[in-house]
């Protein structure tokens, strides 16, 4: 027989509330418990945490399994940890890994879309930029189309020839 130390839900519809128990592996989440050890109770501030450290070291003696939260628990309350689950980490969920990676992957991919789309749409409106300034100009009287820097003279040019 396989025992898990782990949380069973005991409390009403938007209360939550969970025991501590001693449970075979084998049994439903909420079934019958071999023995309770402690409870939690997530919405008291700060979350009350009430574990019976003899119950929970005799149990783990006889070879039961706590749950990762249940270890979390016991860190929290300030038990001493069984050897073995001093750096239990939170395991990364393999479902939502690559569904993430998938929607991250399509949002950038829209974006660039996206960007792509607006880029010729801006270019077309600087390259209107000058055509909108020269009929501004001719509205205004003005009879000549301000000259652009490529029709300017070059004057860096006659400054050379003086120095030599």
């Amino acid at each position: 027989m396989a025992v898990r130390i782990r949380l069973t839900r005991v409390g009403a519809t938007k209360r939550p509330s969970y025991r501590v128990v001693a449970i075979d592996s084998r049994r439903p989440r909420d079934g019958r418990a071999l023995e309770i050890l402690g409870f939690y109770d997530p919405l008291t501030d700060p979350a009350t945490v009430q574990l019976d450290a003899e119950k929970v070291n005799a149990w783990i003696g006889k070879g039961a399994r706590p749950s990762d939260t249940v270890v979390k628990l016991m860190r929290q309350a300030g038990m001493a940890l069984p050897p073995g689950y001093e750096t239990i980490a939170p395991k990364p969920s393999a479902k939502a890994a690559p569904k993430s990676a998938a929607k991250s992957a399509a949002k950038s991919a829209g974006r660039a879309r996206t960007k792509k789309a607006a880029e010729p749409a801006a270019t077309e409106a600087t390259a209107d930029e000058p055509a909108a300034d020269e009929h501004a100009a001719a509205e205004a009287g003005a009879t000549e189309p301000a000259a652009t820097e490529s029709e300017a003279a070059p004057t860096e040019a006659p400054a050379e020839e003086a120095e030599a």
